[in-house]
């Protein structure tokens, strides 16, 4: 094989490896209801994305994000325990009034029928997103469990996993 050629073959491949975990992500849109009460002006969606890490014999985990910084600023961990972390933000003055609650509606385009464990609150002027494992199970009857919790690029990150 040609030099030329080699290097047409291995480039789809470089490219492809260089997309990183992101391209594998998958998209969880969060529908935005308001309260019955709210005056404000609310969002009509929130962003998560899920990225599955590679295979390790025993157990599997998934990186995670949300795009909370599209609607709120001053973004911190608030709250953690065994089973769940909360993130607090101030809610931007185009929905600092909005009274909301938001879960997962679809997963990549396809309809989510199950346990929303991404959840988000607006009230009282601040934005809260909630990763909550309760109720989530792995392959083998336990409770997923939540192995990091953190911010990056002004935005709520974890990372979840099970066993298998």
């Amino acid at each position: 094989m040609s030099l030329n050629k080699a290097l047409l073959w291995a480039l789809p491949l470089s490219l492809l490896s260089n997309l990183g975990a992101t391209a594998w992500a998958r998209k969880a849109d969060l529908s935005v209801l308001p309260s019955n009460d709210s005056l404000g002006n609310c969002p009509e969606n929130v962003v998560a994305y899920e990225t599955p890490q590679p295979y390790t014999q025993g157990g599997y985990a998934t990186d995670g994000m949300i795009q909370l910084r599209e609607i709120a600023t001053d973004i911190s961990v608030s709250q953690v325990d065994d089973f769940s972390v909360t993130w607090v933000g101030t809610l931007k003055p185009d929905y600092a009034n909005c009274e909301a609650t938001a879960g997962i509606v679809s997963l990549d385009g396809e309809s989510f029928q199950g346990h929303s464990y991404i959840r988000v609150q607006l009230s009282n002027g601040k934005a809260k997103a909630i990763l909550d494992m309760t109720g989530v199970s792995d392959a083998n009857g336990f409770t997923a469990v939540i192995l990091y919790q953190g911010m990056r690029e002004g935005n709520p990150r974890w990372t979840w996993g099970g066993t298998d």
